[in-house]
């Protein structure tokens, strides 16, 4: 991180004493917080998430670099959360924008809903979790070819069994996948690479950035940074802690 000239001030605040009233995390001040969403725990469980910032969709200036002629609209979206995943997998929690050792997260909307997706060229599969299925009370149908897993859940092996159709959208940009259904805890939807391929995306491997073009209009998926990614994954697993205490409360004062 830079830090301005502070004037008259006879010493630089050391990045370990600043802190930032809107994330409440340290490093940087409000006005430099690399954390733009605002996630707010609602009374009936769930999360409200506002933007701070009005500026989710603007035009790339080096998309021309990146994916050829014609501009490209950066996404990122925003809403209301009803879903709770919990974290199962590392992510980096700094707070540069460094991506090389960060998988692509983001929000999506799957029938209006804000969820949680991860871009992995490295999954042979498009993966739905099966919290967001049954949330959104989404039909499946058998998988034609089932098979089993091991590396998306702690509990050991599972059989797949299901696929589901998921229709979501990311700002402007609305398409369908066809998923596996998988007691996923790390996200609630997982593109892989079926779904790189079917797209047709370019993949910046310094931004992080993907970009493709559907129906003749260009777009560009901005990753979370790793800061953000950590402070998502943490608010969640609170949010799922007060969630089961509430819930192991009202069963005990049942008995």
């Amino acid at each position: 991180m830079d830090y301005k000239d502070l004037g008259n001030k006879s010493k630089l605040e050391t990045p370990s004493k600043i802190k930032c009233f809107k994330c409440q995390g340290y490093g940087h001040k409000a006005n430099e917080c690399p954390n733009r969403r605002t996630i707010i725990a609602l009374n009936d469980g769930g999360y409200q998430t506002e933007d701070e910032s009005n500026d989710d969709h603007r035009e790339d200036d080096s998309g021309d670099e990146f994916m050829g002629e014609g501009d490209g609209e950066e996404i990122n979206d925003d809403g209301k959360l009803v879903l709770v995943v919990r974290r199962s997998m590392s992510a980096l929690v700094r707070e540069d924008l460094d991506q090389r050792e960060n998988l692509f997260h983001n929000w999506c909307r799957v029938q209006e809903q804000l969820c949680f997706f991860i871009i992995d060229s490295g999954s042979c599969a498009n993966v739905a979790s099966v919290s967001m299925v049954e949330q959104l009370k989404l039909p499946t149908r058998r998988h034609p070819k089932p098979y089993r897993l091991q590396w998306l859940n702690e509990c050991g092996e599972l059989k797949v069994t299901k696929k589901v159709l998921i229709k979501f959208k990311i700002g402007s940009y609305h398409d369908e996948v066809l998923c596996d259904v998988v007691p996923m805890q790390a996200c609630h939807l997982l593109l892989g690479r079926p779904w790189e391929y079917d797209v047709g995306v370019k993949h910046d491997g310094r931004s992080n950035k993907y970009a493709f073009v559907k129906d003749g209009k260009k777009h560009i998926l901005n990753p979370l940074s790793p800061f953000q990614v950590g402070e998502e994954y943490r608010k969640m697993g609170e949010l799922k802690e007060k969630l089961e205490k509430k819930k192991r409360g009202e069963e005990g004062s049942e008995k």
